[in-house]
């Protein structure tokens, strides 16, 4: 079974690994798994946009900035950081819930799978992998997200988020100020 996230913590995964016995085979799914998901571009506003993506489920204790996988009102979730940043909120249309992006996994570079924390095995493989329409809440940090990356560089599965959160911060100032009017 493959891991699903930053660092080995013994997580249970239901994905990259898992993905045979939950991709629903109607034709009208497979065709929404061949369009590929829109990509952020750097200055545009995200909050409010839709996405249709991937998810799959996970259970560990620890997020990638240290902190403990949050199961409250708003629930922890995994990403390739340079698709969704950290500090992402976004709402599953399907349920309602509100998770944000806190964690990454190797098996998520490159892809546009979102990773779901949940609280136990049973609820890892309740979920399975489904895809699911999103709606951001709030738009995550690209710059925030490369500042945690970057001491990590030396990990094989963090250098290609590294280099494409430094082009799309390319330019950026690191602080804004404020214009009294």
């Amino acid at each position: 079974m493959m891991n699903g996230c930053a660092h080995p913590r013994g997580k249970t995964v239901a994905g990259p690994a898992a993905s045979a016995g939950g991709v629903a085979s109607k034709a009208k799914t497979a065709k929404v798994e061949k369009e590929p998901a829109a990509r952020p571009e750097q200055g545009k506003v995200m909050v409010g946009k839709s996405f249709r993506v991937r998810t799959t489920a996970y259970t560990g204790t620890k997020n990638a900035i240290g902190g403990r996988l949050s199961h409250g009102s708003v629930t922890s979730a995994a990403s390739d950081w340079s698709r969704f940043p950290l500090g992402t909120r976004f709402r599953i249309r399907e349920t309602g819930r509100i998770y944000e992006i806190d964690d990454y996994g190797s098996a998520l570079v490159g892809t546009h799978t979102i990773d779901l924390a949940k609280t136990g095995k049973s609820g890892v493989n309740a979920w399975g992998v489904r895809w699911v329409n999103i709606d951001i809440i709030k738009w995550g940090s690209p710059r925030r997200s490369l500042e945690v990356l970057t001491p990590r560089v030396k990990y094989r599965h963090i250098r290609p988020m590294v280099t494409d959160l430094r082009a799309q911060t390319e330019g950026v100032p690191s602080q804004f100020h404020r214009i009294g009017l």
